[in-house]
């Protein structure tokens, strides 16, 4: 009786490795955010200044916390925000070690740009919240202090409210600057086409008034301070599919130019 190959076992050793290879990238990546952490931890009062500064250039001058483990809870949470986006680049790093051999050359070649563009595309959105849209934002919400008829009404930050207000704002307009690197894939992966965003533009405007009403706070200037560069950066996005659209065009043309080529040098 001769020996049959083992099927299920041949066909499970693939997969087992990518299972392993998984776990690898899984402790790495975990291992970067906890280092990450720890020392975002040890600086999480000169991160917690740096996210309040709003707040003083607002004229707040108190920030108080109810809860007894209040201001410990809040220099966590810090901590932990702060970790992961300082380990970003290394889980995406890892990410990118995870999907790359899987990909072929082209591939790599297409997906490598948008993997570096959107720490970057982040990275904006999230400054244009902490340097613009926060302190206009404050100023407005805090427009509503002063005389009620004999009573003083005083603006009074609870910190853990307000660390969720300004994460809220960093995240919504750091999430809402990837739209391009969003859109740019999805022409990439054939699900739309730049003529058809063209034709959706009328709808993608008020669809990013939605994103951005839902995203920021509930006033009209932070809207439309993640509104018009969403409208924006939504063009971008079609101008920078319609350059990797040329692209493509001419890399497709090069084999027929070689081929074109080497026919009339058979026929000569």
């Amino acid at each position: 009786m001769t020996d049959e190959p083992d099927e299920i076992d041949d066909s499970r050793a693939p997969l087992m490795e990518h299972i392993i290879e998984l776990r690898k990238r899984l402790i790495w990546s975990f291992a970067a955010l906890g280092a990450c952490f720890v020392i975002c931890l040890y600086f999480a009062r000169h991160i917690l200044a740096f996210l309040v500064h709003p707040l003083k250039a607002a004229g707040q001058v108190r920030v108080v916390y109810t809860a007894v483990t209040g201001g410990f809870l809040t220099e966590v949470k810090v901590a932990f925000f702060a970790g992961l986006m300082l380990a970003f680049p290394i889980i995406a790093n890892q990410l990118w070690q995870f999907i790359a051999p899987g990909l072929y050359r082209k591939e790599k070649k297409a997906l490598l740009p948008f993997l570096i563009a959107t720490p970057i595309l982040f990275l904006m959105g999230a400054s244009l919240a902490y340097f613009v849209a926060i302190p206009l934002a404050l100023k407005y919400l805090y427009s509503y202090s002063g005389d009620l008829g004999g009573i003083q009404q005083e603006a009074l930050p609870e910190l853990g409210a307000y660390l969720g207000f300004i994460m809220q704002f960093l995240f919504g307009f750091g999430a809402a600057f990837l739209l391009p690197v969003l859109l740019m894939l999805l022409e990439r992966a054939g699900i739309v086409t730049r003529t058809q965003l063209i034709k959706f533009r009328r709808y993608a405007i008020v669809v990013n008034f939605g994103i951005a009403m839902v995203l920021s706070p509930p006033d009209a200037g932070s809207m439309m301070l993640m509104a018009l560069p969403l409208v924006l950066l939504y063009e971008l996005a079609i101008v920078g599919i319609w350059f990797t659209e040329r692209k493509r065009k001419r890399e497709a043309a090069v084999p027929t130019d070689i081929a074109q080529a080497i026919k009339k040098g058979d026929a000569s």
